[in-house]
């Protein structure tokens, strides 16, 4: 065997696996329509061109049919490799968004590092006490109506931590969705930013059969989004790169 033919049998191996893992990322830990949002994509083509380039190219350099020793250098690549498989998917998975949190009057994507374990024990929900691994949760965080509280999250907020970092106000999304409708702005509004007419035009256009459409600023570690609902029920709909403020 030569060694272009065993680096294509290490690459064929190796793209099986990246695309086992990118399924697995992009279809439970990352989701669409918050992928990009949430900062995945960057991440996980990092990790996938490692592991795709990395240990072939490796047995392309030092594979030698009936070469001493052949065996063990194989082996060192693939630990090598799967090392670095691990460390990446370890990385991405810390990273994966657990919560989608309406927070006032924006969403903000909550990855699993964010969050403090005593935050979690706080929360109401059984469900929101743990950080999820088949996707994020949809939830809405509520102001506390207990003056002591309030001004307890007022201060947290100052120094970095907001109301989405708290899980103890996460309340069902579904039941709770008014608030967040209140301060949604319709679709028409926009148009208005800058580069934002055509992907709007070209979203109404496919979604014709949706006829209140309302928007509001989606934050997450890939940027600043705008994400679309539904003004009847608060279903979202859509996640647009549109600057939002």
């Amino acid at each position: 065997m030569s060694r272009w033919k065993a680096a294509s049998i290490h690459l064929s191996l190796s793209l099986l696996i990246g695309l086992i893992a990118a399924a697995v990322i992009f279809g439970v830990w990352y989701p669409p329509p918050f992928s990009q949002a949430a900062g995945g994509e960057k991440l996980i083509l990092v990790m996938l061109g490692v592991d795709l380039v990395l240990g072939p190219l490796l047995t392309l350099l030092v594979y030698k049919h009936g070469k001493r020793g052949m065996r063990f250098d194989l082996a060192v690549i693939a630990i090598l490799q799967f090392s670095a498989l691990v460390y990446g998917v370890s990385v991405v998975a810390g990273s994966r968004p657990v919560f989608i949190v309406g927070a006032i009057d924006r969403f903000v994507i909550v990855s699993a590092d964010a969050l403090d374990d005593r935050d979690l024990a706080d929360a109401k929900q059984p469900e929101y006490r743990h950080r999820s691994w088949t996707g994020p949760y949809i939830v809405n965080a509520l102001r506390p109506e207990n003056s002591t509280e309030r001004s307890d999250l007022l201060f947290s907020g100052i120094e970095g931590k907001d109301i989405e970092k708290f899980p103890k106000h996460y309340v069902d999304y579904a039941t709770h969705v008014s608030p967040l409708l209140e301060r949604a702005r319709p679709l028409g509004s926009l148009r208005e930013r800058p580069g934002a007419s055509f992907l709007v035009d070209r979203w109404s256009a496919r979604n014709r059969q949706i006829a209140d459409v309302v928007w509001l600023p989606l934050v997450g570690r890939g940027g600043d989004f705008t994400l679309l609902l539904d003004r009847k029920n608060g279903r979202i709909l859509d996640v647009l790169p549109i600057e939002p403020w």
